[in-house]
């Protein structure tokens, strides 16, 4: 045991009751002296002189002083408890009996333990000390709980890249290398491709009360994979059956394609190209051929007024001439050395050498960072950034730069818009109808069959739309609070923005009237701010 603290002994004699103090052993703490005078109402004596009670207890030493007249019985030893906030530990005290009193058992503990609903995690072993070697006014631990052990979540190690969003380098005299792209996994046969870390369940806790601490779920992950890989015996590996490139689906299923490389244009001597998986032209595309592929498409040619879908990302290595026909469209990121008379549509970012006279529409940014980069005669929407050297131009080559939300969500948020004014329309238009078939009933008429299924079929009609009605006003309300509340959107010029750009952030415009010069426009306090930029 460690230090004990201070405590006094009742005496009883000769009808008279005494106490007797028992100092602090080294470390420990005198007994104050409310706590004594408490202890010793508690047994229902009382006048005695408080204040050489309070002597007493000063002294160093053991003595013995006179309380008062007393003629009640002996009384026993004494326990307190006290239980932790958490309920996981059991503090208790005990307090020697009368002169003549008798001592607690380990049952008689236990019992009181018990009576107090303390049922579990009691340690026998430490009872024993106390009854083996009896120190008074020292805290003894004679329950603990059982901690609940954390479980873990599995997760999963890629042995590869999964974030594909890797952007071309910038050279020293500002330029970007459009042509040395490090954005295909490659790998070979037998590759360790991921490696499952299984869940471990978490193990529940109990309180000294016998109340069950639960532990949260854990959450389980399988390995997803499709074809050219093969899995270990226990399934938590996978391995590459081919040579080829790795990617990882948006649902997280692992894959392993053979890239498709077409060594010339895709013309008439190749015809249009339907792919599962990456493709790589080293010509160029020409105008009316398309190209569809579900991984990336890389082109090191020019791209002419043709179509090209992705389910990756696209690179251009020699910019695209859209001839205001056809559409870029891909999944993740758009990388081009410029973008001219076309529509793209990205998934990811948009980043090019320049863009004139084009419709272009990106998921996160839209970048245009050469130094001779320049956005002229286009409409641009992005859900985060637009950033570019050059906005608009000397000649009048305006532009619209719209940011703060997806596109594609903004196109919904447009439809829905829509949808609600025509969905009021109908009930508004259906009201004077149902009115009237009610005035008709409340005057004691009675409907013909006809009738009655023709008011049938609209009442039902009238709950569909309400339906639709209020599953499109809680869409449309969502999207019109990201639309409001859309944070880190900006439009960002590094040189010179000119007269007549539309900046659109959020649900604010505005149209700039003088040339305006290394700025950065942003939301605000409810209004769109310009400051230097950073």
């Amino acid at each position: 045991m460690g230090s004990s603290d201070g405590y006094i002994q009742i005496l009883l004699k000769d009808g008279k009751a005494y106490s007797r103090y028992f100092p602090p052993s080294p470390g420990g703490k005198n007994m104050e002296l409310n706590e004594a005078s408490a202890y010793i109402n508690d047994h229902q004596i009382f006048g005695f002189d408080a204040e050489l009670l309070g002597k007493q207890l000063a002294s160093p030493k053991a003595t013995v002083i006179p309380l008062s007249p007393y003629d009640g019985p002996e009384f026993s030893e004494l326990m307190t408890i006290k239980v932790s906030l958490d309920k996981m530990k059991v503090m208790v005290r005990f307090f020697p009996p009368s002169s003549g009193g008798e001592l607690l058992g380990p049952r008689d503990i236990i019992e009181e333990l018990s009576g107090r609903g303390i049922v579990y995690g009691i340690d026998q072993d430490a009872i024993i000390s106390f009854i083996s070697d009896r120190h008074y006014n020292t805290e003894y631990i004679l329950a603990k709980g059982d901690m609940p052990q954390i479980g873990h979540d599995a997760r999963i190690i890629y042995n590869f890249n999964t974030n594909p969003s890797l952007r071309p380098k910038r050279l020293e005299d500002g330029s970007v290398d459009y042509k040395h792209l490090n954005t295909i996994s490659p790998v070979k046969s037998g590759d360790l491709l991921a490696k499952l870390i299984p869940a471990v369940q978490g193990i529940p806790g109990k309180d000294v009360f016998g109340n069950t601490i639960p532990v949260r779920d854990v959450k389980s992950l399988e390995l997803k994979y499709g074809k050219n890989i093969y899995p270990n015996a226990d399934g938590t590996e996978i391995f590459s059956q081919i040579n080829g490139h790795v990617s990882l689906d948006p649902d997280s299923t692992v894959n392993v394609s053979d890239e498709l490389e077409i060594k010339s244009d895709v013309d008439n001597s190749t015809g249009d190209i339907d792919y599962d998986g990456n493709v790589h032209i080293e010509g160029a595309l020409r105008s009316g051929f398309s190209v569809h592929a579900t991984g990336d498409i890389v082109i090191d040619g020019v791209v002419e007024g043709a179509f090209v879908d992705a389910g990756g990302q696209i690179i251009v290595k020699h910019g695209i001439h859209g001839m205001n026909k056809g559409l870029i469209k891909c999944r993740s990121n758009l990388i081009s050395s410029f973008i001219e008379s076309a529509r793209v549509i990205a998934g990811g970012y948009v980043e090019s050498g320049s863009i004139l006279y084009s419709n272009v529409s990106a998921s996160t940014d839209v970048l245009v960072m050469n130094k001779k980069g320049i956005i002229a005669g286009s409409v641009i929407r992005a859900g985060g950034k637009v950033e570019s050297f050059t906005i608009g131009s000397e000649m009048g080559a305006a532009a619209r730069i719209e940011v703060g939300i997806d596109p594609e969500k903004k196109e919904r948020y447009n439809l829905l818009q829509k949808q609600i004014i025509d969905e009021t329309k109908q009930l508004e238009k259906i009201a004077p109808v149902i009115d009237s078939y009610e005035q008709f009933i409340k005057a004691g008429k009675v409907l013909d069959e006809k009738n009655r299924k023709y008011l049938s079929d609209i009442m039902a009609k009238v709950e569909q739309i309400r339906s639709d009605l209020k599953k499109h006003r809680e869409s449309f309300n969502a999207l019109h609070q990201e639309l409001i509340t859309s944070q880190h959107s900006k439009v960002a010029v590094h040189r010179d923005i000119f007269p007549g750009v539309t900046i659109t952030i959020s649900d604010l415009s505005f149209t700039t009237k003088d040339k305006l010069s290394c700025l950065q426009f942003e939301k605000k306090n409810g209004e769109i701010e310009r400051n230097p930029i950073s």
